[in-house]
This record gives C-alpha cells, structure tokens and sequence, in this order.
C-alpha cells in the first residue's frame, strides 16, 4: 500500500518545490514577468539557439501556431531574434538577443542562488539523499519525455 503513494507524493513533492522556486523567484523582480510557456522557448533556444518554430514547438509539446504566437511577442518585446534559415527560405531560426541571455543569465543566478541557500539548510543526510536521487529524476523526466514524443 506504502508504494501505491510514492508516485503521488513524488510528483506533489517535485510539483511543490518547482512552484516555490517560482514564486521566490518572482517576488524578488524588477522587471515584467515573462510567462511560463515564453520562459520555457527562451530556455529551449538557449540550450538550442538556431532552433525553428516548428521544431520548438514539437520539443514543448505546443502547436506550432501557439509557439509562433510566443515568437512573435518575443521578437516584439526584444528577447528573441527570427532569422531566415539559409537552407529553406521558409523556415526561421531563433537565437537569443542579449537582452534575454541578461535577463536568463541572472534567472539562473538567482535560482541556483535560493536552492543553494535552501539546500546548506538541510543536514548532510538530505543532501546526500537528493545528491544521489538526481540521476533518477534525470532519467524520470528522459522517460516522460520519450513516452509524451511517442503519443
């Protein structure tokens, strides 16, 4: 029966400390709050800068139209960069300005900031405990990646 509540309790557990970060996060800003999905593409063409539309929008399991709603605002509010892509005249590429790398460069900061301060809080027990369980949670989001790609 113990085990039947581990996948409720993980889920609510990783659920509540993704939007606590958030909310940390978002209280400390000066500037606009970015949405979650427009956070998401900077994130993705930052790990993948040249990225098209349609591949972004495959990769945050959007459509297509929504992710090139997102680009559009981005381009006009001056986060992102669509460049024609040289091998098909149709499609665009997207890169960061430097504005968004400023802005994303300073998120991360921030964020490894609080989890840092929050983590030096627990004993080493903890932290060796969530040391070890990131591999799992590496392959745990690998597999809901693959399975969400298949469907």
């Amino acid at each position: 029966m113990e085990t039947e509540k581990f996948p409720e309790e993980l889920a609510d557990a990783l659920v509540g400390v993704q939007r606590l970060i958030r909310r940390r996060l978002r209280s400390e800003m000066t500037m606009p709050r970015l949405r979650g999905a427009e956070v998401e593409l900077l994130r993705l063409v930052e790990v993948r800068p040249g990225i098209g539309i349609s591949e972004a929008a495959k990769e945050l399991f959007l459509a297509s139209n929504s992710v090139s709603t997102l680009v559009n605002q981005l381009v006009r509010d001056g986060f992102l960069i669509r460049e024609t892509d040289p091998a098909d005249r149709r499609a665009a590429r997207l890169q960061l300005t430097e504005t968004a790398k400023t802005r994303l460069g300073d998120w991360h900061a921030r964020r490894a900031a609080l989890v840092r301060a929050q983590v030096d809080r627990l004993d080493q027990a903890d932290r060796d405990a969530l040391r070890a369980a990131i591999p799992a949670l590496h392959q745990l989001a690998v597999n809901l990646h693959e399975e969400a790609e298949d469907s």
